[in-house]
């Protein structure tokens, strides 16, 4: 089957993608500046070669960008997607891994949170991020910035119902931790061992009772009372740098 390519913008989504040898990079338009910077700062990496370049004004960049009102910094590419990545063989070959963790979102659909969200995941080494397919804006240049090049350092498994996926990992040994600041356990006093997946919901809804009941524990961060809640993308930021320095401490 062949796969359809699509535009990513910014320096950084674009940068990551010229450096990601898995990455499929058909053409890459920008200006004579953004090429003359993309080189200095990649000295010796030779990101451009075999790669078409058309170079263009920032006004025809825009106008490509146009629609998803963001800012291009004067680069933009054309892109394949990735070969998808596959949970069972992820597992396969890490088997000898030890404390895996993995974040589930289930009815998130804002690019610009699901791509906050892979930011802070990659930062923090979360081994990957497990989305529903039929809801993940898989194209969007929006997703593309706000994951601010991590989309390329991180595993994204695309699945088609997060509930199989969930009752999958727990065969195989996770513990799976819904957040809901409607529940009163904190999440800092929870005991961190073995594998795990971060489960979160979108921030209308939250998590669907299905899913809820698919946990084994409902936990929240504790916040000053007078705000009503965290964005989905900060909340997930503390979870995943809480976790990062727990695994720290093991790994000594």
């Amino acid at each position: 089957m062949i796969k359809s390519s699509f535009l990513i913008a910014g320096k950084h989504a674009v940068t990551e993608a010229l450096k990601n040898p898995n990455r499929k990079v058909l053409r890459v338009f920008l200006t004579e500046e953004s090429k003359k910077k993309l080189n200095s700062e990649n000295q010796n990496k030779h990101l451009l070669k075999n790669i078409k370049i058309l170079y263009k004004t920032n006004k025809e960049l825009d106008r490509l960008c146009s629609k998803d009102q963001i800012t291009h910094q004067g680069l933009i590419a054309e892109i394949i997607p990735l070969e998808e990545a596959n949970i069972k063989e992820y597992l396969t070959q890490n088997s000898e891994k030890k404390f895996i963790t993995f974040a589930a979102i289930e009815g998130v659909t804002d690019p610009r949170n699901i791509g906050s969200i892979i930011r802070s995941a990659s930062s923090f080494d979360i081994d990957g991020i497990i989305v529903v397919k039929r809801s993940y804006p898989a194209r969007s240049k929006l997703l593309y910035k706000s994951a601010s090049g991590c989309m390329e350092l991180l595993k994204i498994f695309e699945v088609p119902n997060i509930n199989t996926t969930l009752k999958y990992l727990k065969s195989k040994n996770f513990w799976i931790s819904a957040f809901d600041s409607q529940c009163e356990n904190d999440f800092l006093k929870h005991n961190w061992d073995g594998n795990n997946v971060l489960l979160f919901g979108s921030e209308g809804y939250g998590l669907k009772y299905q899913t809820k009941k698919n946990s084994d524990f409902l936990l929240k961060i504790n916040i000053n009372k007078n705000a009503e809640s965290l964005n989905i993308s900060n909340s997930a930021s503390i979870i995943f740098h809480h976790l990062h320095q727990i695994k720290k401490m093991k790994s000594f």
